[in-house]
């Protein structure tokens, strides 16, 4: 063969694939159980998205952590402004009014969520500071304004817990410092986060990522190769194992194309509606890529690997589904242990790394967030604090956040290819009906 010979070979390369995948493509668009398995997905997330909806236009009760719109004296002044005065809270006869007269009572309200967290200080690496004042009280000596004996009073201090492997924050406040957050504002954005990383990644990556390819890639050779018309696709000079790849990018032009409407639509819906200062939350899309990243590498090699299984028995869902208990028993594990080692014997546990690094990049401040929601201003854990605790994890291949993704799709790439070569080789030695 001489060089000029290489344009006509590639271009007849391009048309045995052209002519297969459209075929394939034209065929999945025809078949009722396409559409059956395409739109049970779609009405899945979006049950679990109205449910999304409905949680983040719910009104969150106002707790009072720290008691102080109590009035535990009854003398018409609630505790916070009893100690902020330096008052005695449990005798009705020393309050601010007699140490000034013009003092009037302040309403309960006024002492409810009013010492929030900090977090644009504790976004620049400075510390919480005493927002309502009262452990500045008159009455409160050094050490108590000083409890975490940093050096400086009323504050918090925010480190690393030098016992944990990942980014977990140790708290420890100066008394009356952020006791009293906002709970319907931390409830909201906990929420909003949950639900991001809970429905990308066991929503999109894992249930659609698996199931799709299930119904749809496991006899998409088989099928053929048990009507017959197999032979019309192999009649013509071309390997076994390019029907084989050909087959599957026709199903991966329609099955690409839905997950990236279907992540597109989340997107919009959680941006608009999630909660925030602008119209639309752009520091999410960073989530949403890796987790539309994450979704087509997974249908990548699931429907790879399923196609293999159809090709090697006539009964490949009998296959599949014992591999589909596997993985999501990963995916399980990835949700208590993301770092066991056992992860790295999975695919949905590599995508998973892949959404973690994403996370991780788009929303750096969230283990600080759920540590201070566990914490509560140490009132107990605030609503929301624990399903993030729960859908978040940090990157456990122990590369960083950008290393994490490349590793992890380079382990994916090399999945889909371990099982096209063990599709394609399966598919030779097969006698066609």
């Amino acid at each position: 063969m001489t060089p000029d010979d290489l344009p006509s070979r590639w271009s007849g390369m391009d048309r045995k694939a052209l002519a297969i995948g459209e075929f394939t493509l034209r065929q999945q668009r025809k078949r009722l159980s396409t559409w059956v398995v395409l739109l049970v997905g779609m009405a899945a997330m979006g049950v679990l998205t109205m449910f999304y909806i409905d949680a983040m236009t719910r009104d969150y009760e106002a707790i009072d952590n720290d008691g102080d719109s109590y009035d535990w004296d009854l003398d018409g002044y609630p505790n916070g402004q009893e100690r902020l005065y330096g008052t005695d809270v449990f005798d009705p006869f020393d309050h601010p009014g007699i140490l000034d007269p013009s003092v009037q009572p302040d309403d309960r309200s006024v002492w409810i969520n009013e010492d929030d967290f900090d977090w644009d200080a504790l976004e620049e690496g400075s510390f919480g500071y005493d927002d309502n004042g009262d452990c500045l009280e008159r009455n409160a000596t050094a050490s108590q304004k000083d409890a975490n004996q940093n050096g400086v009073p009323c504050d918090i201090l925010i480190q690393l817990d030098p016992y944990s492997l990942g980014e977990t924050y140790e708290i420890i406040s100066d008394g009356n410092v952020d006791e009293d957050p906002d709970d319907e504002a931390y409830a909201l954005e906990a929420i909003h986060r949950s639900f991001v990383l809970a429905i990308g990644k066991l929503g999109v990556v894992f249930l659609i990522g698996i199931f799709v390819p299930l119904f749809m890639a496991t006899g998409l050779i088989r099928n053929e190769m048990v009507s017959g018309t197999m032979h019309f696709m192999i009649a013509k000079p071309i390997a076994r194992g390019e029907v084989f790849l050909y087959r599957m990018l026709g199903f991966y032009a329609l099955a690409w194309v839905y997950l990236t409407v279907l992540i597109a639509l989340l997107a919009l819906v959680a941006g608009f509606v999630g909660p925030g200062e602008g119209l639309y939350r752009f520091g999410d899309l960073g989530v949403w890529f890796s987790v539309w990243l994450a979704s087509i590498m997974a249908v990548t090699v699931y429907g790879m690997l399923f196609c293999s299984l159809g090709v090697m028995w006539k009964h490949g869902m009998v296959l599949a589904l014992p591999f589909a208990a596997w993985e999501l028993g990963m995916v399980l594990t990835t949700l208590g242990a993301p770092e066991t080692s056992i992860l790295r014997f999975s695919v949905i546990g590599w995508a998973m790394n892949v959404v973690d690094a994403g996370a991780a990049i788009a929303w750096s401040d969230t283990p600080l967030i759920i540590q201070m929601g566990l914490w509560g201003g140490g009132g107990g854990s605030l609503e929301g604090a624990e399903a993030l605790n729960l859908f978040w994890s940090t990157p456990g291949l122990g590369l960083g956040a950008l290393g994490t993704i490349v590793m992890s799709l380079f382990v994916l790439l090399f999945q889909a290819a371990a099982c096209w070569l063990l599709g394609s080789v399966l598919f030779k030695s097969k006698e066609i009906e």
